[in-house]
């Protein structure tokens, strides 16, 4: 609606040649814009699933020997570590079980 506006008053109101210029120049800066927001929003991908846990550091809740919890990002999982640690140690998860988090001491 706004560009429909737009288009008729750059028509009927500006000078005749330079109405047929705002349009063209609106209508370039109009794909310009979009190409580039478009290349923007694809230069990464979305981080999503329980794989998108690999790497990432927590605490541990809860002592990890073998199994307990940690927390990452304010949530709460249930993890395990080959050699144990205690509660309030910083982990690095390894990889992923099921829904068990393998992790490491930092």
């Amino acid at each position: 609606m706004l560009f429909t506006i737009g288009l008729l008053l750059a028509i009927f109101v500006l000078p005749q040649p330079w109405g047929l210029v705002a349009v063209a120049a609106g209508g370039t800066l109009d794909i310009v814009e979009t190409g580039v927001l478009w290349w923007w929003s694809k230069r990464w991908r979305a981080a999503v699933g329980i794989d998108s846990f690999v790497g990432r550091t927590g605490v541990a809740t809860s002592s990890l020997w073998p199994e307990g919890q940690v927390k990452i990002d304010g949530e709460i999982w249930r993890a395990r570590c080959a050699g144990g640690c205690d509660a309030g140690t910083n982990v690095v998860v390894r990889s992923v079980e099921g829904l068990t988090l393998v992790v490491d001491p930092a």
